[in-house]
């Protein structure tokens, strides 16, 4: 008997076909931006957490939607504010996660762009209805705090930078 016995595509015994017969899902796509907000001397990060729909604390980076005639930079820096009530300030680029996920009969097709930022100011507020709490993480516990590997991995990507950063002027001073 060959491998592709059963894959004629009738129904395997046991499991059922669910139709959705005239209900397609629109698909839309959604565009965000937010980041990595470090305090002047790198030591801490500002995380948001928000309860899902078990009831649980999921610690993330602040982020939301882009309004009309906003950059990517604009959306980030305001977002840290609403979410966070620190004042920052873009210092680069540090990636863009995207993600499928289906919401009020609608499939949305997520881009998050996230930048590396510096805080300039403001004190810590957890008054966006959106966020549960706020805090500022040592750098050291991020990744064990993030609910979200995509996020982790953005976290070694600025842990990297910053190696990088402090190696280059020993390199400088290199002579041949």
């Amino acid at each position: 008997m060959s491998g592709s016995a059963g894959r004629s595509g009738a129904a395997k015994p046991g499991r059922r076909r669910r139709r959705q017969r005239g209900r397609r899902l629109t698909t839309v796509d959604e565009t965000s931006a937010g980041g990595l907000v470090m305090d002047d001397g790198r030591l801490h990060a500002v995380l948001i957490g928000r309860l899902d729909r078990h009831g649980r604390l999921l610690w993330s980076l602040p982020k939301g939607h882009i309004e009309d005639g906003e950059t990517v930079e604009q959306t980030a820096v305001r977002e840290v504010k609403e979410e966070t009530g620190i004042s920052a300030r873009v210092l680069r680029p540090l990636g863009s996660i995207d993600y499928w996920f289906v919401a009020e009969r609608r499939r949305v097709h997520k881009t998050v762009h996230h930048f590396l930022l510096t805080a300039e100011g403001g004190e810590l507020s957890d008054e966006d209805v959106e966020v549960t709490e706020v805090a500022w993480v040592p750098v050291a516990e991020l990744e064990a705090k993030l609910a979200y590997a995509d996020e982790r991995k953005l976290v070694r990507k600025a842990r990297a930078l910053f190696a990088a950063e402090e190696e280059e002027p020993a390199a400088e001073g290199v002579t041949e």
